[in-house]
């Protein structure tokens, strides 16, 4: 048991290696450094804090620590060789970039449950599990569409570009879609004062259902993009 563990564990530190370029540490800096900056803008406007602000606060950083993996995955896999052994092995393709997308998704969470915390004993009181949740929802959707692009694009800039982009376009139609269930940033802690709480559970459920669903099918397309060995080697 205690072999089994140890293995385990340098599987899981060597991957996280390979997730962030050996960069960890930057990325989760940049994350906390982000969130700080965020937070002293806000300060300094004299806003008020609630829930839906610390859910604000908590997506940015998240999208942060997601992107670089998401985006560059494959092709570090390339500029280090390895793409070669990892489709020559069956199905070993799919265990391989499945942990690793696992692993990025459980990282983020990790760093924001610390940083839901230091918002909890600063700025606000909330309960920090439900706000995780919900913060995971459009972290974990960004990051199957950049797993998706990047099966596609097959090329880390490429790739963040198009993320990018995209993401801009969800920004820009979060503001006139605010409580749409289409809306990819929607905020289910800003409910709004004019609309009964039964509707606006409703909208809040169907948008994370929707989410869920296109998480799967980026995710399944993706792997069947993965099929077609001669298209990446």
């Amino acid at each position: 048991m205690k072999s089994y563990l140890l293995l385990l564990y340098r599987l899981t530190i060597y991957n996280v290696k390979v997730i962030f370029g050996n960069k960890f540490v930057y990325f989760v800096v940049a994350a906390f450094l982000f969130f700080a900056f965020i937070i002293l803008l806000t300060i300094f406007d004299d806003a008020e804090f609630d829930e839906a602000v610390i859910y604000g606060f908590l997506v940015f950083p998240g999208l942060l620590l997601i992107f670089y993996p998401i985006a560059y995955g494959i092709q570090n896999d390339d500029d280090s060789k390895m793409l070669e052994t990892i489709f020559g092995i069956p199905n070993y393709r799919y265990k391989v970039w499945l942990v690793r997308f696992v692993l990025t998704i459980g990282i983020a969470t990790v760093i924001l449950f610390v940083l839901g915390n230091i918002a909890n004993l600063t700025l606000y009181q909330f309960s920090i599990v439900p706000m995780i949740s919900q913060v995971l929802f459009p972290i974990a959707f960004l990051s199957s569409l950049g797993f998706m692009l990047s099966t596609l694009i097959k090329n880390g800039n490429g790739t963040a570009i198009v993320l990018v982009i995209i993401s801009f376009i969800f920004f820009l139609f979060a503001e006139p879609l605010e409580y749409s269930v289409y809306n990819i940033f929607l905020n289910p802690f800003s409910e709004p004062t004019k609309m009964s709480e039964f509707i606006w559970l409703t909208i809040v459920y169907k948008n994370r259902m929707y989410l869920i669903i296109l998480s799967i099918l980026c995710l399944l397309y993706g792997m069947f993009n993965l099929q077609f060995r001669e298209k990446f080697v």
